[in-house]
């Protein structure tokens, strides 16, 4: 019993010392935790006095120092929990205090403006390596090379505001001739022909220098394309370095040409697209809205440079479409705010390249003023809005067509050419054993002449002077011509055409006495009587003419008559009415005052007017037409060029062009690539597509072979550059004019650019995937060699030699052979 009984005290005597540990444990911990809250609200006063004295001025010291924030006093605090609390009025706080309110003195507010440079090494390095390789000796060769001929002729009608017609935008050339023009070059050197010496004081270098410093600024671009997709740096430099050393590159940008422009625009637009996805998170924030409207100004001056950049305005804009398409899946992104990026970005990406695309076209139609050698290809009243040329001849003439006008009707629009005839008849049969009318001819002459007058008149009228009252010709009314020297009246019958049976021939009609009446009455038909009040108007009103008796239209056939016809074109009748081949207008204009024959011969023979004033013409009217001039009116088409190659003939390099030749010594310019580059980025190309089917396959059947990082910047580098390369190729299969190697262009950065990703992509995989870091560096082996064969195939330095020195005879001779050599021994290598 005792001894249970001291059993059970010293168990209570435990457990009571445990109850009394556990009692002071807990009393400890309740003045650890109070201790810590007046810690944490001392904290806050601090933190309430700095925000306070940081809303001041920041020039005056707080009463109460900020406590110190550093690391180290933080893990203290939370360690050294046993320790009393100590009394925040002892001096060495004070003194820490101090130490933090210098340090917060010295870590005063940022400055309202401040500006901070940032460069990029390499981009400024390959910006300068290709300027030099493309500036050195520029003025070299002193002589027209290639389409100089073409660009420098238009910056010199610039400097002489002599209108020019080009089936292209017009800022590359206004570009060109604003550096002619600050070099003082004053346009009186005629560029007449491939391989004329320069004047001395045409200066060359300054107008090879806006293309020059173009093409060098794309290397920069290519490489910063590069990284912004998630390439190394070292892949972006490969490209770069790509563009450099290739000879046609070189060639396309050293001249007065147009790709180097061209492809910069673009590109540079593309990258502001591609940067626009940093800002994913910041829309509307300053560094997003340059790269929008940066980006739009970039790639509409690019369509601005060449029709052709409109496949790479839609590549950005697909690309945009593409990222707006990823916002439409983010859930965090509200329905209104996807309508207003999509507003936003389609209302900048609309007006700004349209008012770019004007604004240029303003400039132009606003310096050319004067008449041109080849602006009769205009209607007569855009060349009457011309200072000069048939401005000076018809500013004097009437107005109102009346009976007894004598009038050139010019077809209006396609070819210019005016409704002509002569004394010479139709054969009795034309070559194909059919029957004519065996009447005086009528046809389409390209060139003024005597015989394209006719008189106008009213059938009820015999006198062809114009009459007192004068009797103006109405919508609708019926009239007949009767041409100027001969006296015979336009007529049309049931005769096949010479060379479209399937249309009606027209004649002067002569009286032969036999069962072929004259039918020689037309009906005119205004095409824009609200402009007249329904009256004939010369130049400005447009007109068809309808044979009375067989309800068909006068038209212009385009067709070429033989030898018989002095090689002039067709006019027939055509039952389709409305078509652009029917439309007519008078363009000189005089009024009969004279009833004898020979003396209104003489009158035609001797007519010329007093130049007065030009015609006032709107500026969107002239942009009107002078658009549609260039869609349908396309000049470059050379048929039958020696040089001329196919697209499939770009991928292998099959066919150069020569540039230029001098006419005292062996020098030449060439146009061709580096052969080891163009091929490798062909297969580049091939190994794309063919890698991006296997990974495809083999991620339907859950195999994946890349990570989701590395298969999306996969993705990306089609979608970017082979897309990119798809729509600047392939749309050239279908377009029928002569081409040349230098339109493959566009589409050939692309390949480079996909050719220095594959590059990458191999090392990647063989260091990543296959994780055999032996087989890398074999592999960049394999490409220092590469790079090497490259720098061996250039011909950038030995061109620039040539250029200045001249080649060999053999090394003219050979030139074509060896690269047709080399190309058939890659090829087959590559095959086998």
């Amino acid at each position: 019993m005792d001894a249970a009984a001291g059993v059970r005290n010293r168990k209570n005597k435990v457990a009571s010392q445990k109850t009394d540990k556990k009692q002071h444990g807990e009393k400890e911990t309740e003045e650890h935790s109070d201790t810590l809250i007046k810690k944490s609200i001392e904290q806050l006063k601090h933190l309430d006095e700095k925000i306070n004295r940081d809303s001041g001025d920041g020039e005056s010291a707080p009463d109460t120092p900020p406590p110190e924030t550093a690391p180290d006093d933080a893990s203290t605090a939370s360690t050294d929990s046993s320790t009393p609390k100590k009394d925040t009025s002892s001096p060495k706080p004070q003194k820490k205090s101090k130490m933090g309110a210098s340090t917060a003195m010295a870590k005063a507010p940022p400055p309202p403006l401040e500006l901070s440079l940032r460069l990029d090494g390499m981009s400024i390095t390959l910006f300068l390596l290709s300027f030099v390789t493309r500036v050195w000796k520029l003025d070299n060769p002193k002589g027209i090379v290639f389409d100089e001929l073409h660009y420098g002729k238009y910056a010199g009608l610039y400097m002489q505001n002599t209108f020019f017609f080009d089936s292209q935008p017009p800022l590359g050339k206004q570009l060109i001739a604003l550096a002619a023009y600050l070099a003082g070059f004053d346009g009186s050197f005629k560029f007449d022909r491939i391989g004329t010496p320069y004047d001395p004081l045409v200066p060359v270098s300054a107008m090879r220098v806006v293309p020059a410093f173009f093409g060098s600024l794309l290397m920069p671009t290519i490489y910063n394309i590069m990284v912004e997709l998630g390439l190394s740096h070292y892949a972006g430099a490969l490209a770069a370095f790509l563009a450099i050393f290739d000879n046609a590159m070189l060639a396309q940008s050293r001249y007065i040409l147009m790709e180097g422009i061209l492809m910069f625009f673009g590109l540079f637009g593309l990258l502001c697209i591609l940067k626009l996805r940093r800002f994913y998170h910041q829309p509307y924030s300053l560094p997003w809205f340059c790269c929008l409207i940066v980006g739009a100004i970039s790639l509409g001056a690019c369509v601005c440079v060449r029709y052709f950049g409109i496949f790479t305005l839609l590549l950005g804009v697909g690309i945009m479409a593409r990222d707006f398409w990823e916002m439409v899946g983010d859930r965090k992104v509200t329905e209104r705010q996807l309508f207003g990026h999509f507003l936003t970005r389609a209302a900048i990406f609309t007006i700004i390249p349209i008012t770019i695309y004007i604004s240029t076209f303003y400039v132009h139609l606003s310096l050319l003023y004067k008449a041109g050698p080849n602006d009769n290809i205009m209607t007569s009243a855009f060349q009457a809005s011309l200072e000069g040329g048939l401005a000076s001849i018809i500013s004097n003439q009437p107005v109102t067509v009346v009976h007894g006008s004598q009038v050139t009707l010019r077809h209006t629009h396609g070819r210019t050419c005016w409704l002509h005839s002569h004394d010479a008849l139709y054969p009795v049969k034309y070559q194909d054993g059919r029957g004519s009318s065996h009447q005086q001819q009528v046809t389409c002459y390209s060139y003024k002449d005597v015989n394209n007058w006719w008189i106008v008149k009213k059938p009820d009228i015999e006198e062809l002077v114009v009459t007192e009252p004068q009797e103006p010709i109405k919508n609708g009314d019926i009239i007949q011509l009767v041409h100027g020297l001969t006296s015979r009246a336009l007529n049309a019958h049931d005769v096949a055409a010479a060379v479209s049976p399937h249309n009606q021939e027209v004649a002067a009609y002569i009286d032969y006495n036999v069962s072929m009446p004259a039918q020689s009455d037309w009906r005119v038909e205004l095409l824009n009587p609200e402009h007249t009040d329904g009256y004939w108007h010369a130049v400005e009103s447009q007109v068809r003419l309808i044979h009375l008796n067989s309800s068909q239209a006068l038209k212009f056939s385009g067709r070429q008559l033989p030898d018989w016809g002095f090689r002039q074109h067709e006019i027939v009748t055509d039952k389709i009415i409305d078509q652009e081949d029917t439309i007519w207008n008078v363009e000189e204009h005089r009024y009969t005052r004279s009833d004898d024959k020979k003396e209104r011969e003489k009158e035609i023979l001797r007519s010329e007017m007093i130049p007065m004033e030009r015609k006032n013409l709107t500026f969107w009217s002239k942009l009107y037409e002078l658009q549609y001039k260039m869609l349908f009116n396309n000049q470059e088409n050379v048929a039958g060029h020696m040089y001329a190659s196919e697209p499939l003939d770009w991928l292998t390099l099959k066919r150069g062009v020569a540039y230029w030749i001098s006419a005292n010594s062996n020098a030449q310019v060439h146009f061709i690539g580096n052969i080891v580059i163009w091929l490798s980025g062909t297969l580049a190309l091939v190994s794309y597509a063919g890698l991006f089917i296997v990974y495809l396959l083999r991620r339907q059947r859950a195999c994946y072979d890349l990570s989701e990082g590395a298969w999306n910047k996969f993705c990306t580098i089609g979608e970017v550059f082979g897309i990119g390369f798809a729509v600047h190729y392939f749309p050239y299969f279908l377009v029928d004019r002569t081409l040349f190697l230098h339109h493959y262009m566009p589409a050939y950065l692309f390949k480079l650019c996909l050719l220095a990703a594959m590059v990458e992509h191999g090392h990647d995989l063989l260091a990543g995937y296959l994780k055999a870091p032996r087989l890398a560096k074999i592999y960049l082996g394999g490409v220092g060699v590469w790079l090497a064969s490259i720098l061996s195939k250039t011909k950038t330095l030995e061109q620039v030699r040539c250029w200045v020195l001249g080649p060999q005879p053999s090394q003219v001779i050979e030139q074509e052979a060896v690269l047709r050599h080399e190309t058939r021994l890659i090829s087959h290598h590559l095959l086998v």
